[in-house]
């Protein structure tokens, strides 16, 4: 069975090689990592993880808005770093290798973004495999507490979505509960089910946080924390995840992402200076009217941090 994710390639009858070719006959911008204004997106997920469009439409749509530096970041997984890296290259986009690391740290799951990794390193693959090995169970868990409040066949109806069964995800559950109109949007899912204290949430436990970190640096890339504004710690547990981050040899933190607010901005900013860690910039994005931010439709960093491309300079594959 192929899965709708999974065929969600671009417009309607058209092919992924046209999509790219129409792309291509918009130039690709100069590429300069010395400036903070650089538009980089530096997280997104495709259909290889819980993402709606495959690898190639994604590189179009970000060439499309003007991203200057583009890294995809699916879930626990690099099955599509090749596919991602040879269409950013007929479109002329800098490129560097990414993932999102789900781990466990004081008792919430924290995603480790990890950038310019050699992705076919043994350590890094084999940690990954881990960590996507509990998510079915996880899953069908999932969906035995939400028949448990009256919404049956859930986990069927997620697996609808799913490009690849090892990472079904809650994202997963909550495309398929709008489909069948239990939700208006996923936006409503997440505050009605799937998060702690509601039906269909369930706890996993992922990878530490030194275990990600290191898959990380060990395979020659660059640590970041995701969105650190989305999870919600007490300023001593916060205080404690970039210590920790930064004691396993983490480098890097999200400032600007697409579930951040301005003040955000200005705190993980100030965060980032306190830790001496490189800043981030991604939006997030997982497909056309389920992201709060389009790729590369963010505010810019600001000239007082220091980016992580600067330090991957020598890793970005460059058309």
């Amino acid at each position: 069975m192929v899965s709708r994710s999974a065929m969600a390639v671009g417009p309607r009858g058209t092919g992924v090689g046209a999509l790219l070719a129409r792309a291509a006959r918009k130039p690709a911008l100069p590429y300069n990592p010395r400036v903070n204004y650089l538009n980089a997106d530096l997280h997104c997920h495709s259909a290889v993880s819980d993402g709606t469009l495959a690898p190639e439409v994604l590189a179009a749509r970000a060439h499309a808005n003007a991203v200057e530096l583009w890294a995809l970041t699916d879930h626990d997984e690099v099955g599509g770093q090749q596919r991602a890296m040879d269409a950013a290259r007929a479109l002329g986009l800098p490129y560097l290798t990414g993932t999102e690391i789900s781990v466990s740290f004081a008792g919430t799951t924290v995603h480790i973004v990890g950038l310019g990794f050699d992705p076919a390193d043994a350590a890094l693959l084999a940690g990954l495999e881990a960590t996507r090995g509990g998510r079915r169970l996880r899953a069908q868990d999932m969906a035995d507490d939400l028949a448990r409040v009256g919404i049956k066949g859930a986990f069927e109806g997620a697996l609808q979505y799913v490009g690849n069964p090892e990472l079904i995800s809650r994202t997963h559950f909550a495309r398929h509960l709008v489909e069948t109109g239990v939700c208006h949007d996923t936006h409503e899912v997440f505050r009605k089910f799937l998060v702690e204290g509601k039906p269909g949430f369930v706890p996993h436990r992922w990878a530490s946080l030194g275990d990600a970190v290191r898959w990380i640096t060990g395979a020659g890339g660059i640590a970041v924390i995701a969105h650190p504004g989305r999870y919600k710690f007490t300023p001593t547990e916060e205080y404690a995840l970039f210590s920790e981050f930064k004691a396993h040899g983490g480098r890097g933190v999200e400032v600007v992402t697409g579930s951040h607010h301005a003040a955000d901005y200005v705190k993980y900013a100030d965060m980032a200076l306190e830790f001496e860690l490189l800043a981030s910039r991604g939006s997030d994005f997982h497909g056309p009217g389920e992201s709060y931010t389009d790729l590369g439709k963010l505010p810019m960093l600001s000239g007082r941090l220091s980016p992580v491309w600067e330090a991957l300079d020598d890793k970005i594959r460059r058309p």
